[in-house]
């Protein structure tokens, strides 16, 4: 299947685009990559170079696109770390024009804001795009807690909170929502991934790990879409990327690692050795 993609890369390191390509390629999908921010490494490595790619030079690589006629071809567009404001417009356009060629096209936003300990770190606008124009219209909507709690207004310290924050966003229009890293009193010692639709919601526990990469959410949202696009079952989709990104995580915990290794576990990103079980919560 073929997959539009928007959002950052770097020459160094395992983000944006070098986080999410092999996850999708691993799992047989076609990629079509447009960079919203070219960098030379991770901005938390401390020195960065490189630009943030205008949004109308991103317009203009989706007009190429489209004037091959490739677009009718693809099956899901997916967004994450936007770079400026404007460029959340080219990504709605990119969705209108993907679903408008192939109905059953899937529109996948990771919403990159920020993290908790962290805070923001997009340009202002950016949150308010996500909230306003993309959350809105997505089919599977990926925040970790920090992001969610900023398009809800709503704080998941709870699993009952979770819930409540993800219906808020499935009522503004979001098909699936997925909250990533969810830190509970109800799974002391693991993380959840856990998945609101219309349909129930299911939760995936994975232990704590004690890793130093970034990137983590591009690679777990990669893996979602890989997963659920063939069949488009939310539960198995959900077990399979969290099983996936843990194998991956295993072994960044165990070797020290900086960046994902995503190349030495590549072959865990489409077999994960520790299978995990959805557990229905609602």
């Amino acid at each position: 299947m073929n997959v539009l993609s928007i959002q950052s890369t770097v020459s160094y390191g395992r983000v944006g685009h070098r986080a999410a390509l092999l996850p999708l390629e691993r799992l047989g999908h076609d990629v079509w990559p447009i960079d919203t921010v070219a960098f030379s490494n991770h901005p938390a490595h401390g020195s960065v170079r490189g630009r943030i790619v205008p949004a109308t030079e991103v317009a203009d690589l989706l007009a190429g696109l489209i004037a091959r006629g490739v677009v009718a071809r693809c099956d899901a567009v997916l967004s994450g770390y936007l770079g400026d404001a404007a460029t959340g417009a080219v990504v709605r356009d990119a969705v209108a024009a993907a679903r408008a060629a192939n109905p059953a096209a899937l529109y996948c936003c990771d919403p990159v804001i920020g993290e908790v300990g962290r805070g923001s770190y997009v340009r202002p606008g950016i949150a308010e795009c996500f909230r306003e124009t993309l959350a809105p219209i997505a089919d599977l909507l990926t925040p970790n807690p920090y992001e969610l709690e900023r398009l809800a207004g709503r704080a998941p310290a709870t699993v009952p909170a979770a819930l409540e924050a993800a219906d808020a966003l499935r009522a503004r229009g979001t098909r699936l929502v997925v909250v990533t890293g969810l830190r509970v009193p109800e799974a002391p010692g693991h993380q959840l991934v856990l998945g609101v639709s219309g349909a129930g919601a299911w939760a995936v526990r994975v232990p704590e790990r004690r890793v130093r990469v970034h990137g983590t959410g591009d690679a777990f949202t990669a893996l979602l879409l890989a997963a659920y696009l063939p069949a488009r079952d939310a539960p198995a989709a959900l077990a399979h990327a969290a099983a996936g990104l843990d194998a991956v995580l295993a072994l960044a915990e165990s070797s020290d690692a900086d960046e994902l290794p995503l190349v030495a576990a590549q072959d865990a990103l489409v077999h994960p050795p520790i299978p995990r079980v959805p557990e229905r919560v609602r």
